[in-house]
């Protein structure tokens, strides 16, 4: 009966301590100062300078990987005309976020007509990139196509298996 009467005050204590511990307000734990990403400016904006940072290391990444793309390929003389364009139509385009204030200003109407504007920019230059890929693919040998075709799976993609670049939250 005693054992009996242990495992009972041991569950007992055990479900306090739990409630106890779901009771507790959830915070974040706060970064330290200087901590990396965590500089920002107003209205929890990143700060300017770092977001250019990181623009620099994205591009500077970005070039490594055509470069070791085009080895792998084996670009010929040739095909340097297409490559060039191919790799001048991939670079990413500066994002144009709106301007807080002045969407706010916007109407309901007219915020969705400024959305629908980006969206179509979006679209065109995923367009732009489809064709100069198409017009590469073109110029490419059928060994060298292969290679693309295993290599433009990779290709963009971060280490967390998406875009890298695109934050949900």
């Amino acid at each position: 009966m005693k054992s009996l009467q242990r495992h009972l005050l041991t569950l007992g204590l055990l479900a306090s301590i739990g409630v106890a511990a779901v009771a507790q307000p959830q915070t974040p734990p706060a970064a330290p100062a200087g901590a990396p990403g965590m500089t920002q400016g107003e209205h929890g904006r990143m700060d300017p300078a770092r977001m250019e940072q990181r623009r620099a290391r994205m591009q500077e990444r970005m070039a490594a990987r055509t470069t070791a793309l085009k080895q792998k390929l084996q670009i010929t003389s040739a095909q340097e005309g297409a490559w060039a364009q191919w790799t001048g139509a991939v670079k990413p385009a500066p994002m144009q976020r709106p301007d807080r204030a002045e969407f706010a200003r916007l109407s309901t109407p007219e915020r969705i007509d400024r959305m629908r504007a980006m969206r179509s920019a979006r679209a065109a230059e995923a367009d732009k990139r489809g064709e100069a890929t198409k017009s590469l693919y073109a110029a490419l040998t059928p060994e060298q196509k292969r290679v693309f075709d295993a290599e433009s799976l990779r290709f963009g993609h971060g280490r967390k298996g998406g875009h890298g670049h695109h934050h949900r939250g």
